[in-house]
This record gives structure tokens, C-alpha cells and sequence, in this order.
């Protein structure tokens, strides 16, 4: 390479190894996640760390890119599913976690997967009136909503 050949940045691709800022917020503009005041995210593409509508926009982005983007309602994180509104027996909820836990409406809980090597979350919709049950949604809370995404890629690896 000779002095005068102009250095070409690494670029985003599936799998890379990144170092950005980034923040996310909803349709109110209200931010989600904000790195940009803070320590930068370290991510591999490919990992579930973003969603993948979103890495589709960061592949071919030089590393130094500083870019905004908008995804329509229900790209980033799916439509709503209702089919994700469930009920859980307050038994059951005794069993996975404290008895004496009074859940409120608003509150996120952590359910093992089923084959008890991960975790998923629901937010609380409903405590219904005999507490018998408690209503979850486990819908992503961005489901069926815009996005807006806004990111500053540091390091490309």
C-alpha cells in the first residue's frame, strides 16, 4: 500500500465484533436505552444482543458512521401477538418464585425457559380480583411500536 492509497475503515458484517453508542427510543421519543453519556456497548452481531432488524441496518456501516435510523411500527421487535397474553396460576408463580410476592400491574417478571437454561420476561397486566392467577404479557414491551435507532460505530473487529 502506498502513502497516498486512502485507508478504508473495517465495515460491519454479520458476525463482527463491535464497539458503539447507541440509544433506542420508542414512539414518544423517550429513550430506551442511552449509551452516549456513558461507557460504549461491546456486542457481536448474530448473538440476540440486537434484533435482527437491526443488525440488518448496521451490516455495511464503516466503522466512524454516525447515523440515525426510523423502523416502522413492528419491524424492530414484531407485531403484538395476542396469542402472548397469558394467565398464570398464582400456584404456579409460588412454585417458580416467592409466595408472599404481591405483584402489581407494570411489574416484569423473569420465567425460567422450559428447558431451565434460560429466561424470558412478562410484564404484569392483570392481578385479577381472587388472585387466583395473575395476567402476563410477554409480548417484547416495543412490539407493534416504531423505533427509532440512532448509533455511532467505534470499533469494527
Amino acid at each position: 500500500m502506498s502513502a497516498d492509497t486512502p485507508f478504508a475503515p473495517p465495515a460491519v458484517e454479520p458476525g463482527s465484533f463491535l464497539t458503539l453508542h447507541y440509544r433506542m427510543a420508542g414512539p414518544d421519543g423517550a429513550d430506551i436505552i442511552n449509551t452516549f453519556g456513558g461507557k460504549p456497548a461491546t456486542l457481536s452481531l448474530g448473538t440476540g444482543q440486537l434484533s435482527p432488524a437491526i443488525e440488518q441496518r448496521l451490516i455495511g456501516l464503516p466503522e466512524g458512521t454516525r447515523t440515525t435510523f426510523e423502523l416502522p411500527t413492528g419491524e424492530a421487535f414484531g407485531e403484538r401477538n395476542p396469542d402472548l397474553l397469558q394467565t398464570v396460576a398464582r400456584k404456579l408463580l409460588n412454585e417458580l418464585g416467592d409466595p408472599d410476592e404481591p405483584y402489581k400491574v407494570g411489574d416484569v417478571v423473569q420465567f425460567p425457559t422450559p428447558d431451565g437454561t434460560g429466561q424470558y420476561a412478562g410484564s404484569v397486566l392483570q392481578t385479577g380480583g381472587s388472585s387466583d392467577a395473575v395476567q402476563f404479557d410477554f409480548n417484547h414491551p416495543l412490539a407493534g411500536q416504531p423505533v427509532t435507532f440512532e448509533v455511532h460505530v467505534i470499533g469494527v473487529l
